[in-house]
């Protein structure tokens, strides 16, 4: 499944939409606090998260999820592309980190390695 995490509803369901779209099952969540107390961690095989939202931000939900042994792939989309955030967001495992508006094809073949990586270690 596919998480998306956006305070922004439009962005939020229309990123829900294009993932069905291309045949993903996906969630959406309307901030990083609401995914967390989902229950739907475990589930995720790849997390889609805006980087700047009120409360808990995408940096610090990555955060959370290293620190509690969850290495699921991250991809941050953001409306305030800031090269200090993509460098740390990297740094720390995300697979990709998108300016909005992005690359649809981009995001499809990120997406694609992200869920492909996933599966490999869940059977490592």
């Amino acid at each position: 499944m596919i998480s998306i995490v956006d305070d922004n509803a439009w962005s939020r369901e229309g990123l829900k939409d294009f993932v069905l779209s291309l045949g993903y099952r996906a969630l959406a969540f309307a901030s990083a606090e609401h995914f967390v107390e989902s229950g739907c961690i475990a589930d995720t095989t790849c997390l889609i998260a805006d980087v700047q939202m009120p409360g808990l931000s995408g940096l610090e939900l990555q955060d959370y999820l290293l620190t509690h042994g969850h290495r699921t792939p991250i991809i941050f989309i953001t409306a305030y592309p800031d090269e200090k955030c993509r460098s740390r967001a990297l740094g720390a495992g995300a697979v990709g980190f998108f300016s909005k508006p992005f690359d649809e094809e981009t995001l499809i073949e990120c997406l694609a390695l992200a869920v492909t990586t996933a599966g490999r270690e869940a059977r490592s």
